[in-house]
This record gives C-alpha cells, sequence and structure tokens, in this order.
C-alpha cells in the first residue's frame, strides 16, 4: 500500500506499540510499570526522517539478508564465491549497506481490534547487497494479548539457495528510553554456552561455557556487574537452550528493570541470541530530545549464530529453494 515511509499503530488499551514500513522498524512501544503508568522503553526517533538520512544504528529495526557479521565480506555456496559490501571493515554486517533495515516494506495486510496486527512484505532482489537469489520476506508484528507482542518472520528463496538470518534490533530500556543506561537491569539468559570472538566480533568457531565467566548469565544477574571486564561491553551471541518450551518456543530471555518492575521475558526458535548491550551508542538525540548514550538500551537479537555460512559446525543458515525459513519472537511484558 504505502511506497513512503509512514509511522504506523498497534494499540489493545494496554500496549502501544508503533511501527514504520521503512525497516520494519519499532518506532515506539509503551507498556505499563508497576502503578499502571505507560513508558516507551525503545529507543528510536519521533519521525521516519532520521531513520531514512541515517542516523540509526539499527534501532528498532529487522536486519538481514543476513544479520551480524560475515568473516571479511566473502562465503561460498555451492561452488560459487560471493563478495559482500564492507560496511563495518573488515566485515559485511547486517546485510551490507542497503540491508532490510534501510528498505520500504509494502503494508500487505494491518487489522485493528483486540488483537491488532501489521504485516509488512518485501522482495529482495538477486544480487542485491551481493546475495544470491531472489527471495519473499514477510513480517507480522501483533498484540496477540493484553501485554504480549509476537513477531513473526519469513522468507523464501525463489530460485537459488542463499544464507537468510533475520533479526529483530530493539534497543530495550524498561525504565524509559529516556532515563539513562540499562546497567541495572537483571538479566536471565538460556544458555550455558556461547561463542567466542575474534578481535573483530567475529566467532572463532568455538562453543564455550559461559560458567566461571563474566557471560555467564544463567541465573539472573545485573547488567553491568561485569560489563567492564568485557571490552567495550557484551555484543555476543549465545547459544540457547535448557529452558522451559512454549507454542514452540524456548525461553531465551528475561530482562527486568527494578526502578519500575517492568519484564521481560523473551521467547524464540532461533538457536542463538545476540546480546549486545549498546556499546556503540553515542550522542544520538532521539524521541523528545532525549540524548542516547553508550548502554542506553541493550539488544536482544534471536537469531542463526554469526558468521554461520562460514563455520560448519554452526547450525547452518542456509535455505534451499522452495524452503521456508521461519522466525518467530514472543515478547511477554509484566511487572513483578
Amino acid at each position: 500500500m504505502a511506497d513512503q515511509p509512514q509511522i504506523y499503530e498497534l494499540n489493545n488499551g494496554t500496549v502501544v506499540v508503533k511501527i514504520t514500513n521503512y525497516g520494519c522498524t519499532i518506532t515506539s512501544l509503551s507498556v505499563p510499570d508497576k502503578n499502571g503508568k505507560l513508558a516507551d522503553v525503545v529507543l528510536g526517533f519521533d519521525t521516519v526522517e532520521p531513520y531514512v538520512k541515517g542516523a540509526s544504528p539499527y534501532f528498532g529495526c529487522i536486519v538481514g539478508r543476513v544479520a551480524n557479521r560475515i568473516k571479511n565480506g566473502k562465503f561460498t555456496l555451492n561452488g560459487t564465491g560471493y563478495s559482500l559490501p564492507i560496511n563495518k571493515p573488515p566485515n559485511s554486517l547486517h546485510g551490507g549497506f542497503k540491508g532490510f533495515d534501510k528498505r520500504i516494506w509494502e503494508v500487505a495486510e494491518y487489522k485493528k481490534g483486540d488483537k491488532p496486527s501489521i504485516t509488512f512484505k518485501y522482495r529482495s532482489s538477486d544480487g542485491e547487497e551481493g546475495y544470491p537469489g531472489d527471495v519473499s520476506v514477510t513480517a507480522t508484528y501483533t498484540l496477540t494479548s493484553s501485554m504480549t507482542m509476537k513477531l513473526d518472520m519469513e522468507a523464501v528463496p525463489e530460485n537459488k539457495a542463499t544464507p537468510i538470518n533475520l533479526a529483530q534490533h530493539t534497543y530495550w530500556n524498561l525504565a524509559g528510553h529516556n532515563s539513562g543506561n540499562i546497567l541495572d537491569h537483571t538479566i536471565q539468559i538460556w544458555a550455558s554456552e556461547m561463542t567466542p570472538v575474534d578481535e573483530n566480533t567475529v566467532p572463532t568457531g568455538e562453543i564455550k561455557p559461559v560458567k566461571g565467566t563474566p557471560f555467564d548469565f544463567t541465573a539472573e544477574k545485573k547488567v553491568g556487574l561485569q560489563v567492564h571486564e568485557v571490552g567495550l561491553g557484551y555484543d555476543h551471541n549465545y547459544v540457547l537452550g535448557g529452558g522451559e518450551e512454549k507454542l514452540g518456543l524456548k525461553r531465551a530471555a528475561k530482562l527486568k528493570d527494578p526502578s519500575s518492575s517492568r519484564v521481560l521475558n523473551l521467547w524464540t526458535n532461533a538457536p542463538g541470541m545476540q546480546f549486545y548491550t549498546g556499546n556503540y551508542v553515542n550522542g544520538v538525540v532521539g524521541k523528545g530530545g532525549a540524548v542516547y548514550n553508550k548502554h542506553a538500551g541493550l539488544c536482544l537479537e534471536t537469531q542463526g549464530f554469526p558468521n554461520a555460512i562460514n563455520q560448519s559446525n554452526f547450525p547452518s543458515v542456509v535455505v534451499q529453494p522452495g524452503s521456508k525459513y521461519q522466525h518467530t519472537m514472543l515478547f511477554e511484558f509484566s511487572v513483578e
């Protein structure tokens, strides 16, 4: 319907979400605290212009065709070598210079009511940002209950095998987007292992236990407790597993802000999750003139493992023509 960026609203009377068809981006998400007071808990901008102008460090968007880093921007598939744009030297990051986050998606369906939803679709063409084959992509955001949002992402390669790994890149701050940093939040991550990285933040291929390291969030722990022991901050892929399941999804993380008592429980069917503490955010002027600095928000990006296309021991991210990539995330908000 829309061939230019617009902002759409999903509102079920409790939670209010604003999403633009530019990059399928969540620009605002308001949820109540323990006293019923609403606050917008995601970093972003008031209008679409800053996103379009490139001011956003991936706030709230869906990244693809392949999320995260591909080492040296190179991979081989079915005997053919592919070279991708090096937009985060020396690697290719989040789909290249003009990934899915910088494309205008079509609004395929928009429903109001007590379970409001919006479906965006995009067709990625063969050779786009260096990737093989045409791919049809859809993303549907739904408020499934008073305090729950679901995101369903699907992608079907039409004519060539291709790596596909979509991720939702929202920066969360459950105290409110303009409240400062997230170092006092607590987080629990249902992962006993993570993938260590090299000096360019690309996984080395190892899979390492988190026990006894600053990466251990198997029990609820303050984000800031050991953040200074891991370089600039957390920016690592966790190997999800070991938690309970619900609706075919596994438990990924539980994030809590002690000041407001807001809680986010995240469930997914993806094998990994990038836990990123906003290490590169620096002086970004966002909604209402709020200035976002380092650690102003954190990302819980469920995903295939970074650089999986070049690591045979990681779960494959290659999708065959006619097969369907499916990635679901369930965001459950509560207070406790």
